[in-house]
């Protein structure tokens, strides 16, 4: 049997009771790694680095965070990092009880966020170890509106078609081959009752993220955050990425010592999608070196 048939749907607890929907690839061992997308994603955007993590042994768990993909939608529009640091720190506690072991967080942008906040702020153990992908206390600004404009660009109006979905998508990201195959772009999408498809997250992520953020009240909590890490800790950089650059980077070395640092090429922000088997390869090393 494959790692990919191993794959099963399963469901944790939010810190506000709130439902969380998640993909477990089993793997030999109670060795684990819990995968926390990027904001407008979803778990499916882990499944083949999850697939390749558990040719090594180790069971890996990906989540739709709060307000994306199969996960509740919070009625009161709730999505500041410390409640999705919250979930993720409440999912790492019952991974603990099901599998006898905590986690290796493997956090993208949002998720990286939250990985680093939930056990940086934490007075007890959360994660086994921490990987941010593509993210650090203070990131380039621009960038990050950069990503928030594309998110919000068709939030509301959404799109006729997956290929019109798809065209919207490659002018965002020229560097990516357009596929030829939209189903897995469907699962990121939401077929409406008016026959139109928006993205599959909260409009309401984009709101709180444009009205409810201090960026530099919010750079002040990560960096203190990241002097406390004492755990095995990773960052996985895209060498063209829009938002972390070889200073921010550096930076965070400087605040994090035992940290180690793998920069990936021809990889951008979403460095995953961008050149997944080098991302997977950087993660593997990893936690190869945990065991």
């Amino acid at each position: 049997m494959t790692a990919a048939t191993q794959r099963e749907k399963t469901e944790f607890t939010g810190c506000s009771g709130n439902l969380l929907v998640g993909d477990i690839h089993l793997g030999a061992s109670s060795r684990t790694v819990l995968f926390a997308h990027g904001g407008g994603q979803t778990r499916h955007s882990w499944r083949r680095s999850a697939e390749r993590i558990c040719e090594i042994g180790w069971t890996a768990v990906s989540i739709d965070l709060r307000g994306h993909g199969d996960s509740a939608w919070i009625e009161d529009g709730e999505y500041s990092f410390k409640s999705i640091a919250g979930d993720v720190a409440a999912v790492a506690d019952q991974m603990h009880d099901r599998f006898g072991t905590r986690p290796v967080a493997i956090g993208a942008s949002m998720g990286g966020v939250a990985s680093l906040l939930a056990e940086g702020e934490s007075e007890r153990p959360v994660f086994a170890g921490v990987v941010l992908v593509d993210i650090t206390p203070r990131v380039n600004r621009s960038g990050v509106e950069k990503v928030i404009a594309f998110m919000a660009e068709r939030a509301e109006e959404g799109f006729a078609t997956l290929e019109d979905a798809a065209d919207s998508i490659s002018a965002y990201l020229p560097h990516r081959e357009r596929p030829k195959d939209l189903s897995g772009l469907a699962k990121n999408l939401r077929l409406r009752d008016d026959g139109r498809y928006r993205w599959h997250w909260d409009p309401k992520v984009i709101e709180w993220r444009r009205k409810g953020v201090d960026q530099s009240v919010h750079e002040r909590r990560m960096v203190e955050a990241a002097k406390r890490l004492d755990v095995p800790t990773l960052l996985v950089r895209g060498r063209q990425s829009e938002l972390v650059g070889e200073e921010e980077a550096k930076e965070f070395l400087e605040l994090v010592p035992h940290a180690q640092y793998a920069d990936v090429g021809d990889a951008r922000h979403m460095v995953a999608g961008d050149k997944n088997d080098a991302f997977a390869d950087a993660v593997i090393g990893f936690l190869s070196g945990l065991e």
